[in-house]
């Protein structure tokens, strides 16, 4: 049950939806709210982890994914389907965030064939470990499972570090940077591995985080366990194109 700022959040990131296209301005979504334009970006930040303009601009390219490998509509005609003027800019934010270029994502289906880490962070020096372990509910459905490492609390450009589970269990991941990271995951069902992330209503993935966690020169990391859960509406979306888990699943049997 959402509370009342929550529904308020709830009817700005509606209204974010149905108007993808349209310019959304700060004292447009504060109206939608009904609350003061500096209020509402408290609280919008508080609610999802991100600013509006931040949570706005992901619907756009989650959108663009689908549109992209759901459509044979252009590139030039998707970038201005979802508020894009310049499918310049379009195409070079949708790398950024997406880590493959719109036509790179549509010839692979919505996926990427290599996740590469961002190495800029490493500072040289003793590094350590982060471990801990990913847990499934009962009720949620078991898959297998992508952890990364972030510097926020959305899952897009390139992870500081990631790693592909076969299901929940215990994680590591190697070497982390000292900084302030956020710990992302998401998984799908077995036998949804071919379904591109955000994508239909066939199946509900499971998401979890675990952050902010912040890396100091020689110390000790505490186990972050992470629990994961359903997507909801509050979630900023999953931008990172991740790997056809179709190959892991092969990989896992051919082991």
């Amino acid at each position: 049950m959402l509370n009342s700022t929550e529904l308020a959040v709830k009817r700005v990131i509606d209204d974010m939806h149905a108007n993808l296209g349209q310019e959304l301005t700060i004292d447009d979504m504060a109206r939608t709210a009904m609350f003061s334009k500096f209020h509402f970006t408290r609280i919008f930040r508080d609610t999802t982890g991100v600013s509006p303009g931040r949570f706005l601009s992901a619907l756009r390219l989650q959108e663009a994914k689908r549109l992209l490998v759901g459509t044979s509509m252009s590139i030039a005609d998707i970038s201005s389907e979802v508020g894009y003027s310049s499918v310049g800019t379009f195409s070079s934010r949708f790398k950024i965030c997406v880590g493959v270029a719109p036509s790179a994502y549509r010839e692979l289906g919505g996926f990427t064939s290599e996740i590469r880490t961002d190495d800029s962070h490493w500072t040289g020096g003793r590094q350590q470990s982060l471990r801990g372990e990913v847990l499934l509910p009962p009720a949620r459905s078991p898959g297998f499972v992508f952890i990364g490492l972030f510097p926020g609390c959305v899952p897009q450009g390139q992870p500081v570090r990631c790693a592909v589970l076969d299901g929940p269990g215990a994680y590591e991941l190697p070497d982390v940077p000292v900084g302030t990271w956020h710990v992302l995951v998401h998984s799908v069902p077995y036998g949804y591995e071919g379904v591109p992330s955000g994508l239909g209503d066939d199946v509900t993935p499971s998401v979890g985080a675990f952050g902010p966690l912040t890396v100091l020169p020689d110390t000790v990391l505490a186990p972050a366990d992470i629990w994961l859960r359903g997507v909801r509406t509050l979630d900023p979306p999953v931008l990172l194109a991740l790997l056809d888990l179709r190959m892991a699943a092969l990989e896992a049997v051919a082991g």
